[in-house]
């Protein structure tokens, strides 16, 4: 759902501010989500440019938080496996 969203605003945002066509807002968008970084970045106004890098530290922050939440059992398990307490 975190995943959903983001590329929403992603898409949305590039669609508004770059009048860009649905599938070129998507596939940016998608790269910028996916940490590959944007496909598209000559040409792009100043807004369009701030958008990018605002929406590319966004994109950043939730894929961390969305590591961090998929990583925790294994690793939580990996503490347990090997007896490590919290003191």
């Amino acid at each position: 759902m975190i995943i959903a969203v983001s590329l929403f605003i992603g898409i949305a945002g590039y669609i508004v501010i770059e009048h860009m066509q649905l599938l070129d807002a998507f596939l940016n968008s998608a790269m910028l989500l996916g940490v590959m970084g944007a496909v598209k970045t000559e040409g792009l106004s100043e807004n369009g440019k701030l958008f990018a890098g605002i929406y590319a530290l966004y994109a950043g922050l939730v894929f961390i938080a969305f590591m961090s939440i998929m990583l925790s059992p294994v690793i939580h398990r990996i503490m347990h496996r090997f007896h490590w307490i919290d003191e």
